[in-house]
């Protein structure tokens, strides 16, 4: 029996890219106070260390996935890239990132592009690395988004992808299980006032293969020296491979 595909809004008249498109459009503005809020401050850790491991291959061009309002984009400064690019579908987190950007006085090294994380408008081999955040569970198609990360990546270069996944230690376990299906929709549509949005959150963490299936899929694809690091008892796992 095949699986039901997890969506925001759950129209069947509406692609899942669609309506992740709608979601965060939705939400861009509080987007970056949702997140740093429900996280407890804790995402930006994991992306400092998902940044040292891409650190290892001095990467001067990088494609951030899934950029949203560009925090990854952000914290890759720290490698002294000659260029970054951001790219997402959602028009209404770009927005929110370009000012940030322009605020911050880095939209000279940080571009945000519209684009398909499952077709890319860059030429093969352009990037020394990648980093997408949380993004690649919202991909329509898994695989044809990460042949596409793999195709604008460098021979050599790396992939480093940032992912919920679903602790497996008590009490972790319990206590994320709770926070996540109760505390974040609750206090995530009295904020965004939309009450899907952050209720998909926890179902899209559930239905994401993760673990040694996920790593199993990137090697299937041609990933190299597939490797992971769960973070904070097994709430999140970076992910992370070369080409």
């Amino acid at each position: 029996m095949k699986k039901q595909e997890v969506k925001p809004y759950n129209n069947e008249s509406a692609s899942k890219k669609e309506e992740v498109a709608e979601m965060f459009n939705n939400i861009s503005k509080k987007y970056d106070f949702l997140n740093h809020l429900l996280s407890m401050g804790i995402d930006k850790l994991w992306r400092k260390k998902a940044i040292r491991i891409l650190k290892e291959v001095h990467p001067k061009k990088i494609i951030d996935i899934a950029t949203g309002t560009g925090d990854f984009a952000l914290e890759a400064l720290s490698l002294n890239p000659e260029e970054i690019i951001g790219v997402d579908i959602s028009e209404g987190m770009l927005k929110i990132g370009e000012k940030k950007m322009k605020k911050k006085g880095v939209n000279h090294i940080i571009k945000m592009k519209p684009g398909d994380s499952e077709n890319l408008p860059f030429e093969d081999n352009y990037f020394d690395g990648l980093t997408v955040g949380f993004g690649v569970r919202n991909f329509e198609n898994l695989e044809n988004g990460l042949s596409e990360m793999l195709r604008v990546v460098r021979e050599g270069g790396r992939l480093v992808i940032l992912e919920f996944s679903k602790p497996k230690i008590f009490p972790v376990k319990q206590l994320f299980g709770f926070y996540s299906k109760r505390i974040i929709p609750f206090l995530g549509e009295k904020i965004s006032k939309d009450k899907r949005a952050y209720a998909y959150l926890p179902e899209s963490v559930e239905a994401f293969p993760e673990g040694e299936d996920f790593k199993n899929i990137m090697r299937k694809l041609g990933y190299k020296d597939v490797k992971s690091k769960r973070l904070s008892g097994g709430i999140a796992t970076i992910y992370y491979a070369t080409k």
